[in-house]
């Protein structure tokens, strides 16, 4: 109980000194909390964005078959449509029309697909919530299009896609397959691709294999194909990120080494007299480490508390640009928190360990040397 107690006093005694310096180490916590907060910031936003994509994928197709012309994607003859079919363990097979749309008004590309079952009728479309909000169009209004060979289009807003799907559908016009082959030229025996569904799916990079050989001009792309390409593009936009902030946190690393292992004449002096008074070394040790675990800790907390207001609340408004990628149509949407523990650990082993070791070891130096000695220095 005692030892307890002990620890209490040291802990009260650490505090006090640290309010003694409010200024110097409010300062210096700010800028703590800063760069954890930038970390914690990428590191939250990147994940909640991977775990969205893999939301949103989930209901893809499990093999899509492009059509490749010179290296490039093309239109695809709906004839491969039957003959895709017939490979044991294929379960359906249909041809996609979809396709880009500049919008020289606003300066946007919008994405225009023709989904299943689409109930509004030749003549009608639907809109995301960033088309309607680019081209100032509600419910009723008419927008026009210029198709392939100069003519012009209207086409009548007969609805607007619901703010929750924001994220796939902001840039995104539904209509029906007439108005699509209208708007593009495109012939009715051929689609932009085909979807296809796998009975089985641990059969499905076989089938993608029977699809390449009995159509060499065909390129099989699987869903999980799909999610790597999502994975290496959110490593990518957060690694130019975090290596923008590397030197930043760099300089603060120096600066913190720094402030730890170069004690000031007023702490020295300040160690010698608790010496003097009956302090052992272990109990200099122990309010040092407690120095540099309160203020580690603390800026620890508020930075992550702060990113996480930051990600989730205000859907990570500073770094956005870079991580959900530059766009006329930006996606207004609430990401669902989540938070990988494991890249947690990580950020804590990096920024809290390290400066709460090295207040130790400066401490270890003034607490063995003879406290008249420290005190006259």
């Amino acid at each position: 109980m005692g030892s307890i107690e002990k620890q209490r006093s040291i802990i009260d005694f650490t505090l006090a000194s640290l309010l003694r310096r409010k200024g110097k180490n409010a300062a210096f916590l700010a800028v703590y909390t800063l760069v954890v907060f930038s970390l914690a910031s990428v590191m939250f936003f990147s994940q909640a964005l991977r775990k969205e994509a893999v939301a949103l994928l989930a209901d893809a197709p499990e093999l899509v078959v492009q059509r490749m012309v010179a290296g490039r994607h093309d239109l695809i003859p709906l004839s491969y449509v039957e003959k895709i079919r017939d490979i044991r363990g294929v379960r359906a097979v249909r041809g996609r029309l979809w396709g880009y749309y500049y919008d020289s008004l606003s300066g946007a590309n919008y994405t225009l697909l023709v989904p299943e079952g689409f109930t509004w009728g030749a003549g009608n479309i639907a809109v995301g919530q960033g088309v309607a909000r680019s081209s100032m169009a509600v419910k009723g209004d008419v927008m026009p299009f210029r198709t392939y060979d100069g003519r012009l289009a209207r086409l009548r807003v007969a609805g607007v896609l619901p703010s929750s799907t924001e994220l796939v559908s902001s840039d995104l016009i539904l209509l029906s397959a007439e108005d699509f082959r209208i708007l593009f030229g495109v012939p009715r025996r051929v689609a932009t691709d085909l979807s296809v569904e796998v009975a089985n799916p641990a059969e499905i990079s076989t089938i993608a294999r029977k699809i390449a050989m009995m159509l060499p001009d065909t390129r099989p792309i699987a869903r999980e194909e799909i999610l790597r390409t999502y994975d290496a593009v959110f490593n990518w936009r957060s690694g130019i990120l975090l290596l923008i902030l590397s030197g930043a946190l760099l300089a603060f690393i120096i600066f913190a080494w720094d402030k730890a292992a170069g004690l000031s004449s007023e702490e020295r002096k300040e160690i010698g007299i608790l010496k003097a008074i009956g302090w052992d070394t272990g109990d200099v040790l122990a309010m040092k480490l407690w120095e540099g675990a309160s203020v580690s800790l603390t800026a620890f907390l508020a930075g992550v508390i702060l990113a996480y207001l930051h990600v989730f609340t205000t859907s990570a408004i500073l770094f956005e640009p870079v991580l959900k990628g530059w766009s006329v149509l930006y996606p207004k949407f609430r990401l669902t928190p989540y938070i990988d523990l494991a890249q947690l650990a990580a950020l804590f082993f990096l920024t809290v360990v390290p400066y709460a070791v090295a207040t130790i070891i400066p401490a270890w130096r003034a607490a063995t040397v003879d406290p008249d000695a420290v005190m006259r220095g």
